[in-house]
């Protein structure tokens, strides 16, 4: 796959309130590209267009949750092959330590509570791309 100037970032958040804050981060981001889904199938299906740098995914989708969407991605040796360099963050307003040692068990360099503290947002995501 080519390289891109810019990094390419997929989130995965079914709470219509958090994809706006998201791409208004986004819009103080110039040259990064963002895309959305907001069901586990519905980002099997951007994957299977694009290839993110990085992924932002909610713990708690209406179709499954963030830990299966990962297991989903690893059970596809395709996929997860291109998506080996990909650094994954689960994003959530739970924070059970149990949840988040599964979280980073599964491959999650990261885990976000909601809600998202804006200026540390941005330096993260800087932080992980960089």
């Amino acid at each position: 796959m080519p390289e891109r100037a810019a990094p390419l970032v997929l989130y995965v958040e079914d709470d219509r309130i958090h994809l706006i804050l998201m791409e208004e981060v986004f819009r103080t981001l110039p040259g990064w590209e963002l895309r959305c889904a907001e069901t586990g199938a519905e980002a099997l299906a951007v994957l299977a267009e694009c290839r993110p740098d990085l992924l932002l995914i909610d713990m708690n989708l209406p179709d499954m949750t963030g830990l299966a969407l990962r297991e989903r991605v690893a059970a596809d040796v395709g996929l997860s092959a291109a998506l080996a360099d990909a650094r994954w963050v689960a994003l959530s307003a739970d924070n059970p330590g149990e949840v988040v040692r599964a979280a980073r068990a599964a491959g999650f360099a990261d885990y976000w509570l909601k809600p998202i503290d804006l200026p540390l947002l941005q330096a993260s995501l800087r932080t992980l791309l960089t």
